[in-house]
């Protein structure tokens, strides 16, 4: 990932932070050693922050780079210059020193152009906050113009209140002495080119959502149905099953940005299925800000199929912070069907050995049981890749699909009515 400088005004469209230009930015392609750092602070405890951690490590390792150790301090809150405490800050740049493979430094929360600017001063390496190595994976995902628009959007709306923490570390770097006039001049001048470039990628976005809504109009009466969830929960290998198509799936955060739709018939019942970006935690909100239009899609769906890691430690709190995004995007109240995946590595992870078919049997009803109450919504277990399950699930999207297509045209005949009747009228002839 680029090391977050201010660049040269003259320059600035032709950095890194240019996904239109370098679809290739952020992390080296080769992989790179890195050290996480968090603050257990506030209402936080150790046991969350180190969850957080292990979801900052398979960040970090999507975007190319192992980890090597981890630091984590106990503060009342942050540290304002060095979010750190000194002694901490020592103990990191001492371990640096031993391990001269290092070279990136990744802390949990956001940093200030200063505190990065102090950080890379005292480490001498990179230093990368959560939001920026999230920006950094969605640089690399990012195929379609609409989604590289809206990552460099985010990108310089991330930029934009660092530049003077930034520039205050390049002129430490540069003496200072002679060049602090000068730099508060370019400042304001880079401030000026990041404002209209951003505006400049709010227009081409507002043209490109005109043309999106176009196409969804040209839709006709089909019901819309919208696969939601934490990111890596399995949504793009539901889809696939579901739809028969070849969505890109894969086993690391942010697989799918772009927004895939397609034609589902099943049981002669059509209707639209799409795969949207998953959500994480601590996302920032300029990035959802930037991705409502990709997110169109959910605002406009008649049902919101949720998609949940049942294996996971913790997908109780992926499912609120996945309502938290959707009550932001004025969906909270939308239909859903929440569809609880990796049921079999559930079983892994909490059955043993020596639990007899029934008591599993038992244990997931009871479960299921809980889950509905607890949400407020109708689940199904079930195993995308296996396939445990999914013609249950079938079953529940046609029963829905029905009926809301029954109350949004109560006086059209669908499609498959007229081969229900034929169905009905066979079965009755065979008794």
């Amino acid at each position: 990932m680029s090391t977050l400088h201010a660049p040269h005004p003259q320059n600035i469209m032709a950095t890194d932070w240019n996904v239109s230009q370098q679809q290739n930015s952020g992390l080296q392609q080769e992989t790179e050693q890195a050290v996480l750092v968090a603050v257990v602070h506030g209402d936080l405890r150790k046991e969350v922050v180190d969850e957080h951690l292990d979801e900052l490590e398979f960040l970090a390792l999507t975007a190319g780079a192992e980890t090597q150790t981890r630091f984590i301090q106990s503060l009342a809150h942050p540290d304002k210059r060095t979010y750190v405490g000194k002694g901490k800050l020592q103990e990191i740049a001492d371990y640096l020193e031993r391990h001269e493979e290092i070279s990136l430094v990744v802390f949990d929360d956001d940093l200030s152009g200063k505190q990065t600017g102090i950080l890379e001063e005292e480490l001498k390496v990179k230093i990368v906050d959560r939001t920026s190595l999230i920006l950094d994976i969605f640089a690399r995902r990012a195929q379609t113009a609409q989604a590289r628009t809206q990552v460099e959007l985010a990108q310089m709306q991330y930029l934009l209140p660092r530049l003077r923490g930034l520039w205050t570390h390049l002129e430490r770097q540069r003496g200072g002495i002679g060049m602090r006039g000068p730099g508060e001049k370019e400042i304001e001048t880079d401030r000026r080119i990041v404002r209209d470039v951003i505006s400049k990628l709010k227009d081409k976005l507002s043209k490109i959502d005109q043309q999106n809504e176009t196409r969804r109009k040209n839709r006709g009466d089909v019901i819309r149905v919208a696969l939601v969830g934490y990111t890596n929960v399995g949504k793009s290998t539901l889809m696939n099953l579901l739809s028969k198509s070849d969505v890109f799936a894969e086993n690391k955060l942010f697989a799918t940005l772009d927004t895939t739709v397609r034609k589902v018939v099943i049981e002669s019942t059509p209707f639209l299925l799409s795969d949207t970006v998953g959500f994480i935690r601590k996302l920032p909100t300029h990035l959802v800000e930037s991705f409502k239009s990709t997110l169109d899609e959910v605002r406009e769906s008649d049902l919101l199929v949720h998609v949940v890691d049942l294996a996971h430690p913790q997908y109780e709190e992926h499912i609120d912070n996945v309502n938290e995004i959707l009550n932001e995007l004025g969906v909270a109240d939308k239909p859903q069907l929440m569809v609880f995946n990796k049921v079999d590595l559930f079983r892994v992870r909490h059955f043993d050995d020596y639990l007899d078919k029934k008591t599993r049997e038992e244990i997931e009803v009871d479960l299921q049981q809980r889950l509905s109450l607890r949400y407020d919504a109708p689940n199904v277990l079930v195993s995308a890749t296996t396939g445990e399950n999914v013609d249950r699930l079938r079953s529940e999207l046609v029963e829905r699909v029905r009926e809301m297509w029954t109350q949004r045209f109560p006086h059209r005949t669908p499609m498959w009515a007229g081969l229900l009747y034929a169905e009905q009228q066979a079965r009755e002839a065979k008794e």
